[in-house]
């Protein structure tokens, strides 16, 4: 595809700096979403799987796993990186209201950490990721440092 523009790449490093922002399209968990995450990861609690005998559960309603809601959040800030996001290094997690089948959620980013490493071509990028739901109630934060791809590998000298 020589000369052509390839739809759908992410940010490179140098497209990113402390402050920027920049947020995702909505998404819908559905019932067959929390089914088949709850299958998949054997996360057998009754909680996500008891739709009858609620009243002895803290919550009410149809609650989805944290790990469901981080899983579709990472999913949504995909097309950022795509082609250009080289390593997802860590991240910490908070979790502050329960998300429900349902809701739709969309992810809000901002860059608090933007540095290049000591390898040519890579730098290292922070977001707060805040998860959100269409009421525009905060679900839940997570603050993943990646690795991404440099337009230019040029020497780093930091």
């Amino acid at each position: 595809m020589q000369n052509e523009i390839l739809l759908g790449g992410g940010f490179y490093f140098e497209d990113l700096a402390v402050g920027a922002r920049f947020g995702s399209r909505g998404r819908t968990i559905t019932e067959t979403d929390l089914v088949n995450f709850v299958n998949l990861s054997w996360l057998n609690e009754e909680l996500f799987t008891n739709l009858h005998d609620r009243e002895h559960m803290a919550i009410p309603g149809r609650l989805v796993p944290g790990a469901l809601v981080y899983a579709c959040a990472e999913g949504l800030v995909t097309p950022s990186m795509q082609g250009t996001g080289l390593a997802f290094l860590n991240a910490e997690l908070d979790v502050s209201a329960p998300t429900f089948v349902g809701d739709t959620i969309h992810v809000e980013c901002e860059v608090i950490e933007h540095r290049a490493t000591s390898k040519p071509g890579r730098g290292l990028v922070r977001t707060r990721n805040k998860v959100v739901n269409q009421d525009g109630k905060l679900l839940m934060t997570y603050t993943p440092l990646r690795m991404m791809r440099m337009r230019v590998a040029t020497e780093n000298k930091e």
